[in-house]
């Protein structure tokens, strides 16, 4: 590379990101024929519209790049294209979030989502997103006694506000979701079911995680996660007389976005094919393994988990435990200079500041890619246990 400065600075990267544990729920590290696509010459090519319907020309190739994605997408989650639609030009999950309410909720309906401070996103309705500005949140959260999903209130949540859409699908919530309870409550309001998938992409992928396909009215999800691709994202929608994929094509193009990343999707189509292999549903696999085993060694080591325990790839670590351990914000400062990554994460009902929340957001996709095992996540929770401990002895 000509620009030293650039080179030495994605070197310094490269072996940060080697010598660390990583642990962070929402990132992977992707393969070199995605990173080669990426790089590849469709970097320099404008392709505004959609395949075979461009405002350039010129796209005969590029055409064939964006069809093949999509048909790898409908093919990975098993959907028929005469069923279902899928969209492969957002930009990332945040704005295929927005492009959904744009094409289905008017300016100031309501978007029933999860509260942010019990595990929901800040595109599912928060004041401090552009979702909650343009319009209204209706939240939901967790039981208090048992931090996980309560289904009949929900419902009577849905019943007394009658929101345009519910978010099923979340960034910190370890528990399976009953996608089946969500599409009778949105059917009970005659409101649209759109589900986050965007963490869970690739474990639904992988046969581990259900799917929330057969009830949902629209799917999206990053690629970047789970299912190990680039920063991208993906929105299903289900073909019927609505014409939902219609309105979201048009949210995406004209309404957001003008010529489409088109060296992104080339690279979301390989992780995609990555993502059809039997190697790949091993992985899946053991990513969920990992996570229980780390969950488990934590709790065994008297750390409390949220909910207790995990039936996906994320952990909730109650590293606060009402003034007994340690804040999220020191937790994770210190595990970083022991070269284990996390994130400070806000647990339901916390009391403390989003700055410095009660817990931890500990995640397995990343280590897993790596060829980590259950032995080896018992030995990561022996050393955040001791270099917590460690920290909390200096603070007394």
């Amino acid at each position: 590379m000509k620009d030293k400065q650039i080179e030495k600075l994605i070197k310094e990267e490269s072996a940060r990101s080697k010598k660390v544990i990583n642990l962070i729920a929402s990132e992977n590290y992707v393969s070199r024929d995605v990173l080669q696509a990426l790089g590849s010459e469709l970097t320099n090519k404008y392709a505004e519209g959609y395949p075979h319907k461009r405002y350039y020309a010129g796209n005969s190739v590029t055409d064939k790049v964006e069809d093949l994605a999509k048909a790898r997408a409908l093919k990975l989650f098993k959907l028929s294209p005469n069923s279902w639609a899928v969209n492969v030009q957002a930009l990332s999950g945040s704005p295929a979030n927005v492009a959904v309410y744009l094409a289905l909720v008017p300016t100031g309906g309501k978007i029933m989502g999860m509260s942010l401070d019990h595990g929901g996103h800040l595109t599912h309705g928060h004041k401090v997103s552009i979702t909650g500005k343009f319009w209204k949140q209706v939240p939901y959260g967790v039981d208090k006694k048992t931090e996980v999903i309560n289904y009949e209130e929900i419902s009577k949540i849905a019943l007394e506000h009658k929101p345009d859409i519910i978010v099923a699908g979340f960034t910190a919530y370890p528990r399976k979701i009953d996608f089946k309870k969500f599409r009778e409550i949105a059917d009970s309001v005659g409101a649209y079911l759109l589900v986050d998938m965007s963490h869970l992409g690739g474990l639904v992928a992988g046969g581990v995680y259900p799917s929330p396909f057969p009830y949902a009215d629209v799917v999206m999800t990053t690629v970047h996660k789970t299912l190990r691709g680039p920063r991208s994202a993906l929105i299903f929608s289900k073909k019927d007389s609505r014409n939902i994929d219609i309105l979201i094509d048009k949210a995406i193009f004209p309404g957001m976005q003008g010529g489409p990343h088109l060296n992104q999707i080339a690279a979301v189509a390989v992780a995609l094919g990555e993502a059809a292999t039997p190697a790949f549903k091993i992985y899946a696999k053991q990513i969920i393994a990992n996570a229980k085993e780390l969950s488990a060694s934590l709790a065994g080591l008297g750390w409390r988990i949220v909910s207790g325990g995990t039936d996906s790839h994320l952990i909730l670590v109650d590293t606060w435990m009402d003034g007994k351990g340690i804040g999220g914000k020191d937790a994770t400062d210190v595990l970083e200079k022991n070269d284990i990554i996390v994130n400070k994460n806000t647990i339901p009902f916390d009391t403390r500041s989003p700055m410095d929340p009660s817990g931890i957001r500990i995640g397995t996709p990343a280590e897993t890619t790596r060829g980590k095992k259950e032995k080896d996540m018992k030995k990561i929770a022996e050393k955040i246990d001791v270099i917590l401990r460690k920290e909390m002895s200096k603070k007394k």
